[in-house]
């Protein structure tokens, strides 16, 4: 979508809503795009999804044990990112840098590497009281940021605080991987596109940054809030 921006897109929502899994239409998303029997039935949808530190499937519980063999009872990592201020956050090994990319982190290194989901969840929660595990998408599309932090010093100060069972998981990689994003210009005020409400909308393309797209007057969308819905896009 690079060559996207300077250009003019105009969106035009049909009013129409499928799930991303089984492809039903729905009156509404949920969980970002699925139907409501496919948000309460689906692995990809659990609370140990959510909330890595209640994932059981190590323990054999979970609403698919294949998926989960797949997705959960693989490698994942503890990282530190920088969007608009450190955060803590957990992701699959396969998902670096991809889960880096789609919170719009500017800088972010490994923490610890762990078996299994339900672990790394336990070490993100025993930071938690110390720095934030969420993203603030207004001061990230902003572009007012903090003073950037040396992530290896920061790497080293919250590895102390893992509780001693854990400190065996942290990991020797010191890497800092430094992400760019295509943005001509950083709104000033910004104001959230919501097609739920306003099924027409046309801006100029001013960036592109984690899930969101900004516009030259302020506008910002989220593309992953607006998963299934079935839009018309002329770009011009």
């Amino acid at each position: 979508m690079n060559s996207w921006i300077g250009k003019t897109i105009e969106w035009n929502f049909t009013g129409s809503i499928n799930c991303i899994h089984c492809g039903k239409k729905t009156n509404k998303s949920f969980s970002q795009g699925y139907c409501y029997p496919c948000f309460i039935s689906l692995p990809q949808t659990d609370e140990g999804v959510i909330r890595p530190e209640l994932n059981r499937a190590h323990e054999g519980i979970s609403r698919d044990m294949e998926w989960s063999e797949k997705n959960d009872l693989i490698d994942h990592y503890v990282y530190l990112s920088f969007t608009s201020e450190l955060k803590v956050g957990v992701t699959r090994h396969t998902q670096i840098p991809t889960r880096w990319i789609d919170q719009g982190a500017e800088y972010a290194i490994i923490l610890a590497k762990t078996p299994y989901r339900q672990l790394a969840g336990l070490i993100e929660v025993s930071l938690k009281p110390f720095i934030s595990d969420k993203t603030n998408w207004r001061k990230m599309l902003s572009g007012k940021v903090e003073e950037t932090p040396e992530l290896q010093a920061s790497k080293t100060q919250f590895s102390q605080l893992i509780p001693a069972e854990l400190q065996k998981y942290i990991s020797p990689e010191n890497e800092v991987a430094h992400i760019h994003y295509p943005v001509l210009k950083y709104p000033e005020k910004i104001k959230s596109v919501n097609f739920d409400t306003d099924f027409n909308f046309n801006g100029i393309l001013t960036g592109i940054k984690g899930q969101y797209l900004i516009f030259e007057d302020g506008n910002v969308l989220n593309i992953r809030k607006h998963n299934g819905y079935l839009m018309n896009i002329k770009i011009h």
